[in-house]
Parts: C-alpha cells; structure tokens; sequence
C-alpha cells in the first residue's frame, strides 16, 4: 500500500514546482506613476530639513488666533488642517519646519502632524512652483469636449516638462489629478486655488502664457477669468437657458382656471 502511495505524493509535490507563475500587469490610469515613498516619507534636502527656521508672520499669527477661537481649548489640536493650509500658503510648501511649528502651536506630537500632511495629498512637502497645474484626467474629462488627453498634451508641450516636474524658472509644476468636480465643464485644469474650464489646446497654452507673463512682466498682463474659457457663465447649457423660464411655482400659486 505504501508503495502505491509514494509515487504518487511525488507526482503532487513536483506539480507546483513544474508550474511557472506569470506575473500579470494591469493599468487602471494613464497618469504619471507616484511612489509610495514619495507620499509618505521624508527625506531631508538642502530646503527642506528641521534646521531650516519657521514662523508664521504677524498677520497670519492674527489669523490663527481667529482660527483657534472655533475649538474648545482643549481640542485645539482640530486645527491642524487650517493651519497646514495657512502654513503651506506662506511658505509655498508644507515644509517638515512648518508641521513642526505647527505641532509646537497645537501641543501635539509632531507625528500626528506628520500623518496629517502625509495623508492629503493638498498639502505639498516638497516645494511647487509658483503656478501649480493639476491637470483632471478621470473619465469625464477625457471624454468631455477635445478630452484631457489632448489638454495634457499641450501643456507638457508648452512647458517643456513631463507630469510632476518644475520648470527651469520655477513658476510652473504639473501634475495629473483625479477628478476635480467640475466634470460639467470638462476638461479642466486647477491652477492654485482657481479652476479653469472648457479648455481647448489653443486657450490652454494662452492662459500659461498669460500667466507667466503676469509674473515676469507685471500686473498689467490681463488674465483670462478662472471659470469656463468657452463663452459660457458657469455651467450653464451652450444653447442658453432652457429651464426656469417662467415664475417658479410657490405655495401661494394656484391654476387659474380654478
């Protein structure tokens, strides 16, 4: 019996062995790869170390202050993401000296600051540039109008960088995004804090130019407005409004054949 078993307890153990596994790649998205290290570790660089001094300005020491006034004292430490937010608009970055000052202001270990700024990928710890392009290129905006493939494809050209690089100056970082939230008006770009709208290659290249034009040449560059760049106000229908055309309905409205 046990001469009839081993031959076969060798067949099975050889099996898996035999087998060569294949190692299967899928993509889900056509953006830029970003490594994992890169959201969640620091690594300390000649502007971007513990050494380097930071505090907030007179004027943003006020707005704290107004800041704190929303927690109870003893859940101050709910402000962090305010004050990252205040932080990184001063510094141009959320640099690892201002989690720290942060933690210092909230008395809370600085790792809980670190996790914050770690997490939301709004908060920039390592420096962007003056205009920062987050380019929208989730399913909508690929479809909608010219698609943010082409969008893309222009603003790399224009810049002459590739996504999550800076420009030689320093005024432009490009990154792609996930959706932005204005899939009605795709595609979309958001530079800074302002959405721009409706893009075609043609007004895509234009607003860079403009932009950096407002930054080397002065104020008296006019920029084309943040919202749609097609014509249209907000995300109203091309063809002009075609709902609420008449006096809404209330409760005081009756038929008036009645």
């Amino acid at each position: 019996m046990a001469s009839k078993l081993i031959p076969a307890l060798f067949r099975t153990a050889a099996r898996p062995a035999c087998r060569v596994s294949r190692t299967q790649f899928r993509s889900f998205t056509a953006a830029s790869s970003r490594r994992s290290d890169s959201l969640a570790v620091h690594r300390n660089t000649s502007d971007n170390n513990p050494n380097l001094p930071f505090k907030f300005s007179a004027q943003n020491e006020e707005v704290i202050t107004e800041i704190l006034k929303r927690y109870p004292p003893q859940y101050k430490k709910a402000a962090v993401m305010p004050l990252l937010d205040l932080g990184q608009r001063q510094h141009g970055f959320t640099s690892i000296s201002v989690m720290n000052e942060v933690a210092r202001i909230l008395e809370m270990p600085p790792t809980r600051v670190y996790e914050v700024a770690s997490f939301y990928t709004m908060y920039n710890r390592t420096p962007v540039g003056k205009f920062f392009v987050q380019a929208c290129t989730t399913t909508p905006c690929q479809l909608g109008g010219c698609g943010s493939d082409v969008i893309v494809k222009s603003i790399k050209e224009h810049l002459g960088i590739k996504q999550g690089e800076t420009t030689a100056d320093g005024l432009f970082t490009f990154i792609e995004v996930e959706c932005l939230g204005a899939c009605v008006n795709a595609p979309m770009i958001q530079i800074n804090d302002d959405y721009y709208e409706d893009l075609t290659p043609e007004t895509t290249k234009q607003l860079l130019t403009a932009l950096k034009e407002s930054a080397t040449s002065g104020s008296n560059v006019k920029v084309p407005t943040p919202g749609p760049l097609s014509g249209r106000q907000t995300c109203e229908n091309s063809a002009g409004q075609t709902n609420l055309t008449s006096e809404p309905w209330g409760i005081e409205t009756t038929r008036k054949d009645l």
